[in-house]
């Protein structure tokens, strides 16, 4: 257990790009529609603020999500994440898209997910990450399974992992 810990951490205190899937990451996975039919999302402030103290400490955040929400848009905004990619029909493509802007191996990026488009970027990542909610495959995958589920604390447990890790 200890050996498992210590390279939890190992792999925390190299990142330097940590990428979030939303929708049962960042939100809860429930899609709800307004009156006009605009898609509606809810997001969690504890997992925002764990986002900007990912920032403050100089890791670069990214969305990379398959769908496209204008609320998605306008809550990166508000949490000042520079690298959003929404509608992606190959988050791998994406990936190294990213990975090539930034100048970051593999090994320094973290990724958290919860379905199956995820599961190409988490095989390559430093930190694959799963959210407690993700399907079993995605969790197999992982190099670490949150407790809290997307869009209810995941991503700020995520954040407080990654930071404890680089304080070390």
């Amino acid at each position: 257990m200890a050996e498992r810990e210590a390279e939890l951490r190992k792999r925390a205190k190299q990142i330097r790009l940590a990428i979030f899937d939303v929708d049962g990451v960042l939100t809860d996975g429930s899609l709800w529609f307004g009156p006009d039919g605009e898609a509606l999302k809810v997001f969690n402030i504890l997992d925002g603020h764990g986002l900007k103290m990912l920032a403050e400490e100089g890791i670069a955040t990214a969305i990379l999500s398959g769908r496209s929400s204008p609320a998605v848009t306008k809550r990166a905004a508000e949490l000042g994440i520079a690298h959003v990619i929404q509608g992606a029909t190959d988050k791998r493509v994406e990936f190294d898209r990213l990975r090539a802007k930034l100048g970051v191996e593999e090994a320094q990026c973290a990724f958290v997910g919860d379905d199956l488009p995820d599961l190409p970027v988490m095989q390559r990542c430093g930190l694959a990450v799963a959210v407690a909610n993700a399907v079993e495959l995605v969790k197999a995958a992982a190099h670490y399974v949150t407790d809290a589920p997307g869009g209810r604390g995941a991503v700020r447990e995520f954040s407080d992992l990654v930071l404890a890790a680089r304080r070390a």
